[in-house]
């Protein structure tokens, strides 16, 4: 894939373009892509903690593999309960189809790294943790051929909270106890 078109999708995912998620949707080409701009945006995440203050270079790969398992964690979910529990009677489940549309919808948390400044770090994450949201919603819709977007909806934010439950797990599980 020339990088004019790595370039083009990553821009088209993050402005919600459907064309653009049908385009990667259809791409099988576009697999290794969208599984770049995951694990980029999870490093952008562990590198945009630095602003939240005493992270070192641990703390950079702990966060930044805590969002790539969220990420996994939200992509499993995402997949069972639209293609399982609130599927459409058109749904139509394919796992590479999805992968991509939801690797792609992960661009805006490329921008994460600007939380390295103290000022911007809760704005950047919270801006693009909703943003994320919004585009795996579209990328869900089209992946999963849902007419409705309130379905598609409800099927992130069910993902997205109960993938939160296993960050946070993670988190504790990996944090020394207060002694």
């Amino acid at each position: 894939m020339a990088i004019a078109t790595l370039t083009h999708r990553l821009i088209g995912a993050a402005a919600l373009d459907v064309g653009t998620y049908e385009e990667i949707e259809a791409d099988r080409a576009a697999t290794p892509h969208a599984f770049a701009i995951v694990l980029a945006s999870s490093l952008a995440t562990g590198i945009g903690t630095l602003g939240l203050g005493g992270q070192s270079a641990g703390g950079i790969l702990i966060m930044s593999v805590a969002a790539l398992l969220g990420w996994a964690g939200w992509a499993l979910l995402v997949f069972e309960i639209g293609g399982r529990l609130l599927p459409e009677p058109g749904t139509r489940v394919d796992v590479g189809e999805l992968l991509r549309t939801i690797g792609f919808a992960a661009s805006p948390g490329l921008l994460r790294v600007f939380g390295v400044l103290p000022a911007l770090t809760i704005p950047v994450f919270v801006l693009t943790s909703v943003w994320m949201l919004v585009a795996m919603v579209v990328a869900v819709r089209q992946a999963l051929d849902f007419t409705s977007t309130t379905r598609a909806l409800a099927v992130c934010i069910l993902g997205w909270l109960l993938a939160g439950l296993l960050v946070v797990a993670f988190g504790l599980w990996l944090t020394p106890p207060l002694t």
